[in-house]
């Protein structure tokens, strides 16, 4: 498989609640990022929320035979919506605002700036876009629409990353325990939306545009009780 991507940095991502994050203000250097906060409308809009109807497990495409599972993540039901979307007024005003109406994803991640920092953010996944909201203000600060994703890159082992490669703008490193919904999900959507097969690429060693000039490279590593990430700069 072809491979991309790059940070200095241990982590390890469990089930139970991530590490705490730096609480810094901008996502990266350079972000492109979209102010939220400035109202919405109360138009005619609904939001329609896409539960999984054939219940995908994450032993299926795109991970078949490249992917080391968790046993825990095996045979695990997708449900979509994690946060009760429709109960957060703040994300229903962005959501009405872009005019997506289908919510196919939504849940908390970590998300890894350009200067290496983690921030908890909270990921959208409509049939249109992908948004990332700071749930500490209720902004939107990025709005990707998913013609624009190139492609996803993960490692082959059983960590928590996945990068979200934008060529026209710049990528998103992110951690989730539940990256092989996410990952389905985008896969799914964008077929949907375009007919185009987005790529997945599995390495254990990729280079990714952290900001619009900034690249790194992150490494991935089995060791004993788990996976070694290393983020470096190029």
């Amino acid at each position: 498989m072809a491979n991309r991507y790059k940070s200095e940095l241990r982590v390890r991502i469990d089930e139970p609640p991530p590490p705490k994050f730096d609480a810094a203000d901008d996502d990266s250097p350079g972000s492109r990022g979209i102010d939220g906060d400035d109202g919405g409308g109360e138009g005619e809009h609904s939001v329609r929320f896409k539960h999984s109807a054939n219940n995908v497990t994450e032993n299926q495409e795109p991970f078949m035979g490249f992917k080391v599972r968790r046993k825990a993540s095996l045979h695990r039901d997708y449900k979509g919506d994690y946060l009760d979307v429709l109960s957060h007024p703040f994300l229903m005003k962005i959501l009405q605002k872009q005019g997506d109406k289908q919510v196919l994803f939504a849940d908390k991640v970590l998300k890894f700036t350009g200067s290496g920092k983690m921030k908890r953010r909270i990921l959208l996944i409509t049939d249109f876009a992908l948004y990332i909201v700071d749930p500490e203000t209720d902004a939107l600060k990025r709005r990707i629409a998913l013609a624009a994703v190139e492609k996803m890159c993960l490692s082959e082992l059983s960590d928590n990353f996945f990068a979200v490669i934008v060529p026209t703008e710049y990528d998103l490193l992110m951690a989730s325990t539940r990256k092989t919904e996410i990952v389905t999900v985008l896969v799914e959507a964008t077929k949907s939306a375009s007919d185009y097969e987005l790529e997945v690429n599995f390495s254990n060693r990729f280079e990714y545009n952290a900001a619009a000039e900034l690249v790194k490279e992150i490494q991935f590593a089995e060791v004993e009780g788990g996976v070694k990430t290393k983020i470096t700069r190029k």
